[in-house]
């Protein structure tokens, strides 16, 4: 059999391990190896290839890199407090800053705990203990745990695609872990824990310099509203996807839908009560990373200020783009529509001070297929009891609105920041949640397939981390468009889209990642979801047009 690494072949012989065939190109590496794609496929080191095919080696810098090294050092850590702490029952609860905030249900976090921990995790990354993936049929594991007591990866036994259940060992630890792991305990050497709030930051670095923990930078704002979230779902024991699961067994998920659909009207509610009590506001700025649901809750706040007797008037920053010769590139030498200085920045200022001040304007119209704004008649004027909306990436930025006062502007973050965890020790990335629902909505609404979703996504998130995410922390409040159960609602929808993907696709790895986290949901129907919900700007049937 043949291994072809950067378009170098090497021979491998059956039963040898991809890092036993490429251990030169391993041990010469500048960075740590984590793992490898064989053929589109993301593998362990000690993966033994049946045939031929292609590799890539994964260091901490790719986005594969450094999803098998948290992984790593997130088992590292359960592993560390059942051997101190076996009696803590410890939830990984949601990332803040290259870091996963984690509780326990039954014991204090102390400066000490947090010691005690890192302290044990650094014997076992010092001892360099193989971590090795066994496997179990369903017969084989339903014994297993009922001899063993344990929740630790039970929620494959549910899964009706797995035909396997698959936990990682380390000693006599086992625990299970969604995706590859690394293959000994010796490769997670950056890392730190720190307590925070009621539980503890595990820490990890950043891709861009694998060796060094940046400073942490703190968000109270997203982490208070992370953990409402958390508070709430925990209460009604919808935090898991195990019990949304049971949930959906019994009544197909009506009463999931309306509590989620309820909660999120009070939060819409309250954030329009909010600006109302405020005489002083005159601009309402939205914010949030794609596949937020921006537009569903621009519309269902504007009903909510109606209620207050406010009338919302809406002004889009897509048509005070600067014409195209005055448009910056990037360090490409591509035009860059991204950054503020895209934005006619002069006279979206003007036009909002006339505005503001009881003038009629003549809106422009950018003709995004000349490069130019045009002006076809279209005027707006601000009445008394009326207030501008305004949806844009740059909303939270003071720069975009910097002539405004601040005390006429009222800003809003909103993203989908997933809670729902597929168990205490692995949880559903937020980013995740909003690729499945751009997949779902880009071949719907855009006519783009999975494939080429997948393929824009990495650059999509570049934006998001330069221009949204820096500023969040600048909104005056904060609304999380998740719903606890539209995974399981997207999953009859993504699901045949990924599965066009093929093998020889560099896009088959995610898309499979991504396959193998919708195959844990139950699938849930449209029939009780409202027209009015934010799901239904990804699926269709909203009562509103977009």
């Amino acid at each position: 059999m043949i291994l072809t690494y950067k378009g170098k072949e090497y021979e491998i012989k059956e039963g040898q391990t991809i890092k036993e065939a490429l251990q030169d190109e391993i041990e010469n590496s500048s960075r740590d190896i984590m793992a490898c794609i064989f053929n589109n496929v993301v593998k362990s080191l000690n993966y033994e290839p049946k045939f031929s095919g292609k590799v890539e080696l994964l260091d901490y810098t790719s986005t594969e890199g450094k999803r098998v090294y948290v992984r790593g050092i997130m088992y590292i850590m359960a592993m560390a407090i059942h051997d101190i702490y076996p009696e803590a029952h410890l939830t990984i609860n949601y990332q803040l800053d290259n870091s996963m905030f984690c509780t326990f249900e039954n014991l204090d976090i102390t400066e000490q705990v947090a010691e005690n921990i890192k302290n044990k995790m650094q014997e076992i990354i010092d001892e360099n203990l193989p971590i090795t993936k066994k496997k179990m049929t369903h017969d084989e594991a339903e014994k297993f745990y009922e001899k063993e007591k344990s929740l630790r990866g039970i929620l494959q036994i549910d899964s009706e695609t797995e035909e396997e259940v698959c936990l990682y060992y380390c000693k006599d630890y086992y625990n299970y872990f969604y995706g590859e792991m690394p293959i000994s305990t010796g490769y997670m050497k950056v890392y730190d824990i720190q307590k925070y709030s009621k539980g503890f930051l595990l820490r990890y670095p950043g891709k861009k310099n694998p060796n060094k923990l940046k400073e942490f930078n703190e968000n109270k704002k997203l982490m208070s509203t992370l953990q409402e979230y958390e508070d709430i779902y925990e209460i009604l024991k919808l935090n898991t996807i195990y019990r949304l699961n049971k949930k959906v067994e019994e009544d197909g998920g009506k009463e999931t839908i309306l509590l989620a659909e309820a909660l999120h009207e009070k939060k819409i509610s309250e954030i329009a009560d909010k600006i109302a009590k405020n005489k002083k506001i005159k601009m309402v700025l939205i914010a949030g990373p794609s596949s937020s649901g921006k537009t569903t809750f621009a519309k269902r706040l504007g009903i909510q200020l109606k209620l207050n007797g406010i009338e919302p008037k809406t002004l889009s920053v897509d048509n005070y783009f600067v014409e195209r010769e005055q448009n910056p590139v990037d360090e490409n030498g591509n035009l860059d529509f991204e950054c503020i200085e895209a934005v006619d920045l002069r006279l979206f200022n003007e036009h909002i001070l006339k505005l503001l001040a009881g003038e009629e304007v003549e809106l422009p119209t950018f003709d995004f297929a000349t490069g130019h704004k045009q002006y076809r008649g279209n005027t707006m004027k601000l009445n008394e009891n009326e207030v501008l909306v305004v949806e844009g990436i740059h909303c939270l930025n003071n720069k975009l609105t910097e002539a405004i006062s601040e005390t006429q502007k009222f800003k809003i973050y909103i993203s989908a920041l997933t809670i729902l965890n597929i168990d205490y020790y692995n949880r559903i990335s937020t980013t995740d949640t909003r690729l499945i629902r751009r997949i779902v909505r880009d071949y719907k609404y855009r006519g783009y397939s999975a494939k080429e979703t997948i393929q824009r996504w990495d650059s999509v998130n570049r934006g998001e981390k330069k221009y949204i995410f820096p500023y969040q922390e600048e909104a005056d409040a904060m609304f999380n468009t998740s719903i606890v159960y539209e995974l399981g609602v997207l999953k009859e929808y993504a699901l045949p889209l990924l599965k066009e993907i093929g093998r020889d696709e560099p896009e088959y790895a995610e898309a499979q990642r991504l396959i193998n986290l919708l195959n844990y949901f139950k699938p849930i129907g449209t029939e009780y979801i409202p027209e009015s919900s934010i799901l239904r700007e990804f699926i269709g049937g909203s009562v509103f047009h977009y």
